[in-house]
C-alpha cells in the first residue's frame, strides 16, 4: 500500500511537470516533453500493476500464528534425513528470490507444489540443486 501511495505521489508530480513543459513548449517534438510523457507513462503502468496485484490479494492468518498446512505466504521449517534445516516462504511467482532468507519459492514451482497443502510431520521429496532429497516438516507459520 505505501508503495502505491508514493507511486501516486510520483504521478501528481510527473503530471505537473508535463503540464509545464506543454505550456512552456513552442516544439511539441521536444525531447523533455517526451521524456516527461514516458516517465508518467512508466508511472502510470506501475499503479495498473500495484492495484491489480493489491485487488487479488488474500488476508492470511495473523503473522506468528501457526496453521495446520502450507498455504500461500506460509514459513515453512523443513529437516533432511541428515538433519539439515532448511526455511523457506511459499509465495506467488512475481516474489519468488532464492537470495533471500527465508528462501522465497513460487508456489507454481516444482517444490512450492509439493510443499502446498501439506501438514507438519509430513515427508516430502524436493528437488533440490544437489538432487531429490526428502524432506520432513518440522513447523508451518504465516
Amino acid at each position: 500500500m505505501a508503495e502505491l501511495e508514493q507511486e501516486r505521489a510520483r504521478l501528481q508530480d510527473a503530471t505537473r511537470i508535463l503540464q509545464e513543459l506543454m505550456e512552456s513548449s513552442d516544439d511539441y517534438d521536444d525531447s523533455g516533453l517526451e521524456d516527461a510523457k514516458r516517465e508518467k507513462a512508466r508511472i502510470e503502468a506501475r499503479i495498473d500493476s500495484l492495484t491489480d496485484t493489491l485487488s487479488r490479494a488474500q488476508i492470511m492468518e495473523e503473522e506468528g500464528t501457526k496453521v495446520s498446512q502450507v498455504t500461500l505466504g506460509a514459513i515453512v521449517s523443513l529437516r533432511s534425513k541428515e538433519g539439515e534445516i532448511m526455511e523457506v516462504q511459499v509465495v506467488a511467482p512475481a516474489e519468488a528470490s532464492v537470495l533471500e532468507r527465508p528462501m522465497k519459492i513460487s508456489d507454481e514451482s516444482p517444490m512450492g507444489r509439493a510443499l502446498l497443502g501439506q501438514q507438519v510431520g509430513a515427508k516430502v521429496l524436493l528437488e533440490t540443486p544437489k538432487g531429490k532429497k526428502e524432506f520432513k516438516i518440522e513447523s508451518i507459520q504465516h
